[in-house]
């Protein structure tokens, strides 16, 4: 069941950033972004109320539905979330994303951040990078990203790091995907790095992640499961 008392999800609110101060090396560095996907506007206000300010979606249409919604009941001065988008990206989703995204997670071609740059200038960006060369998963090839990262800058974006997506399976066997992304970040000479999620984030902390992407931990199961399993 998806946690929807507000004393439930701040209790796990506080054990996630609990175990991100255990795990992280430098915990003040963290953001933790909650991930809504799944989950109706309300759950974005519980969030939010819980102090969780940056909310990641999967899919664009979820991420301007709920953005749309919560601005026509805004909360508090100053408790809007910080959208991330942290899903695969299509090129003509971008123009409906733009007005609200603070973070793109997965940009991993050269024609998807010049479509950032032409509707959203400057913006920040994440290269995503297929680390563990799974089919599956979404992202460039690691020898590729030092060329994408110059092209993007080129075209105006900030590029503030890496995203990667670990394999399935147990936690442990991450670790070599999340210390080679970490690694690819460090040569870069970036800031951040985006991985980790509800059952492996500790481990990913551990290899340097700045960024994690926890929903599963935070709400429960989301009514209709599918997708990446944030």
């Amino acid at each position: 069941m998806a946690v929807t008392v507000a004393s439930d999800l701040a209790a796990r609110v506080a054990e996630v950033r609990e175990r991100i101060r255990a795990a992280a090396p430098d915990p003040d560095r963290v953001t933790l972004v909650a991930v809504t996907k799944g989950f109706g506007a309300a759950v974005v206000r519980d969030a939010l109320a819980a102090g969780l300010a940056d909310i990641g979606e999967s899919y664009v249409q979820e991420l301007v539905a709920k953005a749309d919604e919560l601005a026509a009941e805004p909360g508090p001065a100053g408790a809007g979330p910080r959208w991330h988008a942290i899903g695969r990206l299509q090129r003509n989703k971008v123009r409906k994303a733009a007005p609200h995204v603070a973070l793109w997670h997965s940009v991993d071609r050269l024609a998807l951040g010049a479509e950032i740059a032409r509707f959203a200038p400057g913006a920040a960006v994440l290269v995503q990078v297929n680390v563990a060369g799974e089919a599956t998963k979404g992202g460039c090839e690691p020898a590729e990203v030092p060329a994408l990262v110059d092209g993007l800058a080129d075209r105006g974006l900030d590029v503030r790091g890496i995203m990667a997506m670990a394999p399935a399976g147990p936690p442990e066997g991450a670790r070599p995907v999340f210390n080679a992304a970490r690694e690819l970040r460090d040569r870069l000479g970036l800031p951040e790095a985006s991985m980790g999620m509800t059952d492996d984030y500790e481990v990913a902390l551990s290899e340097g992640a700045t960024i994690v992407r926890v929903g599963r931990g935070l709400f429960g199961p989301r009514p209709l499961e599918g997708g990446a399993r944030h």
